[in-house]
């Protein structure tokens, strides 16, 4: 009965985190209808946007080296989509 507790603690202290996100890059560019260099500023600016918050993401888990990058990168392709298809 404790690790259900425990796993339930766990999941909503992690649920508001992914809840707070919002869309990715790309989806607001569609929504917005950009094209040519407004598109291009546009995911310029989203991309920084999307590193900072990573970037303080991987400070709050106090991550270093190979798992820091590998942290960031993760979350700022998921954030923008501009690394993975679709």
């Amino acid at each position: 009965m404790r690790w259900i507790y425990i796993l339930a603690v766990l999941a909503i202290a992690t649920f508001p985190a992914k809840a707070a996100r919002t869309e990715t890059c790309k989806a607001q560019a569609d929504d917005k209808k950009l094209s040519g260099p407004s598109l291009k500023s546009f995911m310029n600016n989203c991309k920084r946007d999307a590193k900072a918050t990573c970037d303080e993401a991987a400070d709050e888990k106090s991550l270093s080296g190979m798992m820091r990058t590998r942290s960031i990168k993760k979350c700022i392709r998921d954030d923008t989509r501009i690394l993975s298809p679709g």
